[in-house]
């Protein structure tokens, strides 16, 4: 499936994202950025100083803290701040209105991060939001690493539940993109044997009190 401007995402890939999520709650999507931004999304990633990469914590807002036995990737926010942001921003808004407009979600906004895992870092397993403690609803994961082989490892992989063998492995191919419900799959990350880079993402719902987002990322 292929997407046809930088400006909005290819109605078939809407389409089979939607499909996907109903059946199994998650979806694997090839070709999912027009060419046009994932090779500047790319770019950003590997070679610009600005980003300012920080070591990732675990946890939410006050119960925040470093873990290096848990996950040992860096990540630096996407505020919009480049026009390879901007546009990457505007394709999930654009991904956002449309899965509301079909499933009814409810999905408010979207926040997401760049990671870095340097050769040998990993995520242990875990779950991106506990059921009814989190407004992250659809979890989202694009990646950015060109001629990646087998060989290189760095896989995603999921689970169901409390099984030990994960029901899907997924590689992270350029342009890629895996997203799932944020409560229901369990999943790690494996260690790589180079730079693995990506975007992750969540779409979240609104539990603001007195127009607040509850809970800042």
């Amino acid at each position: 499936m292929q997407t046809h401007d930088a400006g909005c995402l290819d109605e078939q890939v809407i389409a089979h994202i939607c499909e996907q999520l109903t059946i199994t709650g998650y979806c694997v999507v090839q070709d999912f950025l027009p060419q046009l931004v994932i090779n500047a999304l790319y770019l950003e990633a590997c070679s610009d100083q600005r980003l300012n990469f920080k070591q990732a914590a675990i946890g939410r807002e006050q119960l925040q803290q470093v873990n290096t036995n848990v996950r040992s990737d860096s990540i630096a926010w996407i505020t919009g701040q480049s026009e390879s942001q901007g546009l990457f921003l505007k394709l999930m808004e654009n991904l956002r209105i449309e899965i509301n407009r079909r499933l009814f979600l409810g999905l408010f906004d979207y926040e997401s991060h760049y990671a870095h895992y340097g050769p040998g870092d990993f995520y242990k397993r875990h779950v991106d939001a506990f059921k009814g403690s989190s407004n992250r609803l659809l979890s989202s994961v694009v990646y950015l690493n060109a001629d990646w082989t087998e060989a290189d490892q760095g896989e995603l992989l999921m689970f169901h539940d409390e099984e030990v063998s994960p029901f899907l492995i997924v590689e992270p191919i350029f342009n890629q993109c895996v997203i799932f419900l944020s409560e229901q799959f369990p999943h790690e990350v494996r260690a790589a044997k180079r730079d693995r880079y990506s975007i992750a993402g969540w779409f979240r719902t609104n539990n603001s009190i007195g127009g607040q987002i509850d809970p800042p990322r």
